[in-house]
């Protein structure tokens, strides 16, 4: 069984930098997908950032592309999410997932894994 344990959210003014940690305990991650994603109130979930973490491939979405990197490292603390040049839009609750499925998906159904999430507030 996964469990996944999200850390590093906060308060940050515009344009600066923060970085979300995912713990995690259970098995190797060796076959899994591991994803970032977000919601901000009154609005669904969405993908952020996904790597696979056999080989390190990663996706993002346009909205973070060149600003935010997701890193892996190693079983305890699977995920990182280094996040720049941070926007008021990017405020929302931040939550860790993991997936076995082969390639990186965007869609939440499709991950089998979440942490509870943590809170990052970006002030204008």
């Amino acid at each position: 069984q996964v469990q996944l344990v999200e850390s590093g959210g906060g308060l940050v003014q515009a344009g600066g930098s923060l970085r979300l940690n995912c713990a995690a305990s259970g098995p190797t991650f060796s076959g899994y997908i591991m994803g970032w994603f977000r919601q901000a109130p009154g609005k669904e979930r969405e993908f952020v950032a996904g790597v696979r973490w056999s080989g390190g491939s990663t996706y993002y979405a346009e909205a973070v592309k060149g600003r935010f990197a997701i890193s892996r490292d190693n079983a305890e603390n699977p995920v990182y999410l280094q996040m720049n040049s941070l926007k008021p839009e990017d405020t929302a609750v931040y939550y860790c997932a993991a997936t076995r499925q082969i390639t990186i998906r965007i869609s939440p159904g499709e991950y089998d894994y979440w942490g509870q999430g943590t809170q990052v507030t970006v002030s204008s």
